[in-house]
C-alpha cells in the first residue's frame, strides 16, 4: 500500500528539503530492527523509493528493486539514504565503497545517524569532487530562536505519548493521511529523523540545543490559514527519565489545540527504564493537557491510539472497546484502522473546533 506524504508545502523555505527520490541503503545488516528508517520510509513515502542496495551478507530487504547506485541515477534516484540505524548512530568503514561510489555516480547522501557525513573527510572530499550534496537530517536548521508564546493561527494537533518508541509517528501520519482523504488542508510536521525522511522535511529536535527547543517548535509549525492544519509529530514523554524535555519543549512550542495520546499496551515499564513504570493513560492525558494549557489554554485530548502490533485482531478489538469505555474517548489502533480510527478522526475536528469556538 502505498502511503505517501504528500501535503501543502507550507513550512518555511529555511526548514530541511531533501533530495527525492531515494536510492535505500541497508548495509549489511542481518536484523531487519535495524531497517527500522528504510521500513518507515518505505511504507510511509513509497513513491520516492527507487530501489534499495545493500553489501555483501545483508539479509535484510525491503522488497523493492535491487540496484546499484549507477543503476538508480539512470531510474531517477536523487540521494541515498542510509537506511540503517545501528547501534551508535555510527558510519562503518564496510559502507564507505558504496557511499563513494553513489557520489560518483551522482547522487547526494542523506543520513539520519549521529555520526555527520561531513565529518568523515573521504566523504567531504568526494562530494566537493563530484559536486554532491552531504545532508545530515539531525542537523537543526540555523539561527532558532528561543519560544515567543505568541498564538499562530491556524489548527494543530500533536501526538504524544506515555513512553518512548510506540507509535507516535504513525499515529501522526495514519491522522495526516485520514484529514486528507477528508478534504483537510493538512501537513504533517516532522520532528525526528525518520519522520524528516518520510515527509522531505522538518525538523530533529533532539539535535536542538535545549532552550531553542520550543522555539524550534514554533518555527516548523508557523502561521497558517485558519482552517489549515498541521499534525506534528510527538517525541519522548513527559514521564520519560531522560527525554521528558523534548517532550515537553514540542508541547510548549507546537501549541496543540488537540492531542492524541499513544500508548503500548503490552508494556509494564518505560523501555530500557525497568525502574520506572509505565504511568497510566488517565496520568498521560492530565500532565500534557495541565501543562499544554500554558501556552494553548483551550486544548483538548481528542483520544488514545493504542500499538496493539504484539496482539491478535480479536484481542485487539476487545482491548480497544473496554478502554474507550473506561477512558469515554475514542480509542483506535491507527495501524489496523477500521471504524475506530474514523470516530477519532472525528473527535480531532470536533475538538479542535470546540477549541476555536470557546
Amino acid at each position: 500500500m502505498d502511503r505517501r506524504h504528500s501535503g501543502t508545502e507550507t513550512t518555511r523555505s529555511d526548514l530541511l528539503r531533501l533530495p527525492r527520490p531515494y536510492l535505500l541503503f541497508l548495509g549489511d545488516v542481518g536484523d531487519p530492527a535495524y531497517a527500522k528508517t528504510a521500513f518507515g520510509v518505505r511504507d510511509w513515502a513509497s513513491a520516492h523509493c527507487v530501489g534499495e542496495c545493500r553489501l555483501e551478507g545483508g539479509r535484510v530487504s525491503l522488497g523493492l528493486p535491487e540496484l546499484s547506485p549507477r543503476e538508480a541515477r539512470m531510474a531517477g534516484a536523487r540521494a541515498l539514504l542510509i537506511g540503517v540505524a545501528n547501534v551508535g548512530g555510527v558510519i562503518p568503514p564496510a559502507w564507505m565503497p558504496m557511499l563513494l561510489d553513489a557520489l560518483a555516480n551522482g547522487l547526494d547522501l542523506v543520513s539520519g545517524l549521529h555520526t555527520r557525513l561531513g565529518s568523515i573527510p573521504a566523504l567531504r572530499e568526494a562530494a566537493e569532487r563530484h559536486g554532491r550534496r552531504l545532508v545530515d537530517v539531525r542537523e537543526p536548521p540555523p539561527a532558532i530562536a528561543p519560544a515567543n508564546g505568541r498564538r499562530r493561527s491556524g489548527m494543530r494537533l500533536l501526538t504524544v505519548g506515555t513512553d518512548c518508541a510506540l507509535g507516535k509517528k504513525y499515529t501522526a501520519l495514519a491522522l495526516t493521511e485520514a484529514l486528507r482523504l477528508r478534504g483537510v488542508d493538512v501537513d504533517f510536521r516532522a520532528t525526528g529523523q525518520t519522520g524528516i525522511l518520510i515527509a522531505g522535511r522538518g525538523i530533529a529536535m533532539d539535535a536542538v540545543v535545549a532552550d531553542f527547543a520550543a522555539g524550534a517548535a514554533e518555527r516548523l509549525s508557523p502561521d497558517a490559514a485558519e482552517d489549515h492544519w498541521d499534525v506534528i509529530e510527538g517525541q519522548g514523554s513527559l514521564f520519560h527519565p531522560a527525554y521528558a524535555g523534548v517532550s515537553l519543549a514540542l508541547l510548549h512550542g507546537s501549541q496543540p489545540d488537540v492531542v492524541v495520546v499513544c500508548h503500548d499496551p503490552g508494556r509494564s515499564h518505560m523501555l530500557g527504564y525497568p525502574d520506572y513504570p509505565m504511568p497510566s493513560l488517565e496520568d498521560a492525558i492530565g500532565l500534557n493537557l495541565q501543562l499544554g494549557r500554558r501556552t494553548r489554554p483551550a486544548i483538548r485530548c481528542a483520544g488514545v491510539c493504542l500499538n496493539t502490533s504484539a496482539m491478535d485482531p480479536a484481542s485487539a478489538d476487545a482491548l480497544i472497546e473496554r478502554e474507550g469505555r473506561r477512558l469515554g474517548l475514542p480509542v483506535a489502533d491507527p495501524v489496523r484502522g477500521g471504524a475506530c480510527f474514523e470516530r477519532l478522526v472525528d473527535a480531532c475536528l470536533d475538538a479542535g473546533a470546540a477549541g476555536r469556538a470557546g
